[in-house]
């Protein structure tokens, strides 16, 4: 089972279809195929950027476009059902059993409520996921109306997430449109992700630091 298979499967495709259908329904921002993919990539390329194996960065890839299909069952507990429902997928398409595992633990400690980072491959798909942060993920095209969330993505003109090898540091630089979100409306609402990704960062030997307009805020 490779990437570019998993990206192919109508299963595991339906489920994130659906999914992103279920939260659409909620008023949550987009979870499509797009986030999906672009989580996987950020997966990927942190783990090559900092030198890892290969079946690690391809392991770290499946687990960034997968790690949302439990949203198709319910939004609550997302993490531990997708990470269920990711190990019977992968072992029936006949990928080894540990690797399966990697990917399903990856899965089910990716959110914020519930998990934490525990391996290389679950710290890049957090890393991957919550730095996910862009104007075209709202959905709501009420303005007035805009919850949290709505806002900040809303305000993201620019995000840029880099990894610097020999510094041993993971740089999230945000240009946010402070009519719509300031810089500390911004570390209030996403705190507990912030922390989520420096404990993440650590796992991979590094330091996790974010700037917003200029301002560095951890």
């Amino acid at each position: 089972m490779t990437y570019e298979e998993s990206g192919k499967n109508e299963e595991i495709n339906l489920l994130i279809a659906r999914g992103n259908e279920v939260l659409g329904a909620l008023g949550y921002t987009e979870h499509s195929k797009k986030h999906a993919a672009k989580v996987a990539a950020t997966a990927g390329k942190i783990l090559k950027d900092l030198g890892y194996k290969k079946n690690q960065i391809e392991l770290a890839k499946i687990a960034g476009y997968m790690h949302d299909i439990g949203n198709s069952i319910n939004r609550h507990d997302h993490a531990q059902s997708g990470g269920i429902l990711a190990y019977q997928i992968l072992k029936e398409l006949k990928m080894p059993l540990e690797d399966a595992l990697v990917v399903s633990s990856a899965i089910g400690n990716h959110d914020e409520g519930t998990g934490t980072a525990i391996d290389v491959v679950s710290a890049a798909l957090i890393l991957a996921d919550k730095t996910d942060v862009r104007r075209n993920r709202v959905r709501n095209q009420v303005i007035a109306s805009f919850d949290a969330h709505d806002r900040v993505n809303y305000a993201a003109l620019s995000v840029k997430l880099s990894v610097d090898r020999e510094k041993k540091v993971i740089q999230m630089d945000m240009d946010l449109d402070d009519t719509m979100c300031t810089v500390m409306d911004y570390f209030e609402i996403f705190l507990q992700r912030m922390m989520m990704c420096r404990r993440a960062a650590e796992v991979l030997g590094c330091k996790f630091k974010l700037t917003a307009n200029g301002s560095k805020l951890c």
